[in-house]
């Protein structure tokens, strides 16, 4: 039987019973560890340097974190350059998150690459399906992108948006579910209203 991360990085669901599913409990709480000392530190190369540990990757000095942050593996989350992400987001990350440049994520975002099956009957498996953030997108506060879905270069999830679908590039998205509100216009200058 292959590794349970591997099965999952390749999207696989893993069903109740499954005879490594107790590793996913030990590395969230290995990465919990980190993340307590990370969500208790000021110091902006510190955050750095645990949130490196917990993604296993390096993070680039130009991204910035505003603690507290949660997530609950680490290793499967990857963060580009000049990414700010603020205050109180939620990564669950076993399915893959991807953020790429120049990304900004508000307070409260939720990223879930992880979900489970309708049907009662097996509503214990776990599924998953990799979120991917384009570059130069904006995830307004409270946002909720659900797993499986791609958010396309220069857009904008509204604030309290809820992303079941893909979102393509240059436009604005809002609501639940979301949907397009508009195209983003080419210019330097133009506002969100």
């Amino acid at each position: 039987m292959k590794d349970i991360f591997e099965r999952l990085r390749n999207g696989e669901t893993i069903p109740p019973g499954d005879p490594q599913a107790y590793k996913l409990r030990e590395i969230s709480y290995a990465a919990k560890n980190l993340l307590v000392q990370m969500n208790n530190s000021a110091d902006p190369a510190e955050i750095r340097s645990l949130l490196g540990q917990i993604t296993a990757t390096e993070i680039d000095e130009s991204t910035a974190v505003f603690t507290p942050l949660y997530i609950n593996y680490g290793k499967n989350t990857r963060i580009g350059k000049n990414v700010f992400i603020n205050f109180d987001c939620v990564f669950l990350d076993l399915g893959g998150i991807t953020i790429e440049d120049n990304v900004l994520i508000a307070p409260k975002v939720s990223l879930l690459s992880e979900e489970h099956p309708i049907s009662p009957d097996n509503r214990q498996s776990l599924m998953v399906g990799h979120i991917h953030i384009k570059k130069n997108v904006w995830i307004g506060a409270n946002a909720t992108i659900l797993p499986g879905v791609t958010i396309g270069e220069n857009s904008i999830v509204a604030s309290g948006a809820v992303v079941m679908r893909d979102v393509p590039a240059n436009v604005i998205v809002g609501g639940i579910p979301a949907i397009i509100i508009k195209k983003i216009p080419n210019t330097q200058t133009a506002r969100y209203k």
